[in-house]
């Protein structure tokens, strides 16, 4: 396995996301892609990352591959990397390491122990959401960072063709409201309201993949999780699903 990225940042900046919600990781590779499902240790949220084999300049994998590693270490180790810099991945099967190998103004190479994992491996759950919206990914993370400042949680929900958002504590409550227009599609299978409570502490760690992509798919209802996507054609795709808050 020997993989070469020239734009690092989907693969630096997924990896430090992710490392805020789950630690050590099976990163599987094929021929099309390569792949990390996981849960955090609380169980409330999955992340699945997928990182195409279209974004990178070289990608080399003769064989399906698992390995496993700590998000951690991965991290500090990309944190190191420009930009500007060349990345290299490949697998010492006989060391039992992950050779990471950054390319600029000097060359380094990092070697990262592999690890055992003992969890039996994720699936992601086949879900038919009641309600999606598309909507500008900034728009979405602002509109987060605002009931942040009220609770710890947010209530979703949809009034008028209108993706709302609610946050409340004793003294104080703030709410967003999201219409349909060009930028903004809300498509519901009822006229109903759809509504789910999910937590911020998470929501925050999640919307940090804006920076990666300008757009989202939101997907909740009632008593469902919320599914988020943030994707670039051809690239990449990075999914979060959280668990309903049961306080609703």
């Amino acid at each position: 396995m020997r993989l070469t990225l020239a734009d690092s940042k989907y693969l630096t900046d997924s990896i430090s996301i992710l490392s805020e919600l789950v630690n050590d990781v099976r990163l599987k590779c094929d021929k099309n892609q390569i792949e990390i499902i996981a849960m955090d240790p609380a169980n409330v949220a999955m992340v699945v990352f997928r990182l195409l084999s279209s974004a990178f300049t070289e990608y080399k994998v003769d064989e399906d591959v698992e390995i496993c590693v700590s998000l951690d270490a991965l991290k500090q180790v990309l944190k190191r990397s420009k930009p500007s810099d060349l990345l290299t991945l490949e697998l010492d099967k006989e060391k039992n390491k992950l050779k990471v190998k950054i390319v600029g103004e000097s060359s380094r190479t990092f070697n990262l122990a592999l690890i055992d994992i003992n969890d039996s491996e994720q699936k992601i759950p086949s879900l038919k959401f009641p309600l999606t919206v598309d909507t500008h990914s900034s728009v979405f993370d602002e509109a987060i960072a605002d009931m942040g400042i009220i609770s710890e949680s947010v209530i979703f929900n949809t009034e008028a063709n209108k993706f709302v958002l609610r946050s409340e504590s004793k003294l104080h409550n703030a709410r967003v409201e999201v219409g349909s227009d060009a930028e903004t599609v809300v498509e519901s299978e009822n006229t109903d309201n759809v509504k789910s409570k999910y937590s911020l502490e998470y929501l925050k760690k999640m919307v940090k993949a804006s920076k990666l992509s300008s757009n989202v798919r939101i997907q909740f209802g009632p008593s469902y999780p919320l599914r988020l996507d943030y994707t670039v054609k051809d690239k990449f795709q990075l999914v979060f699903l959280l668990a309903p808050r049961s306080d609703q």
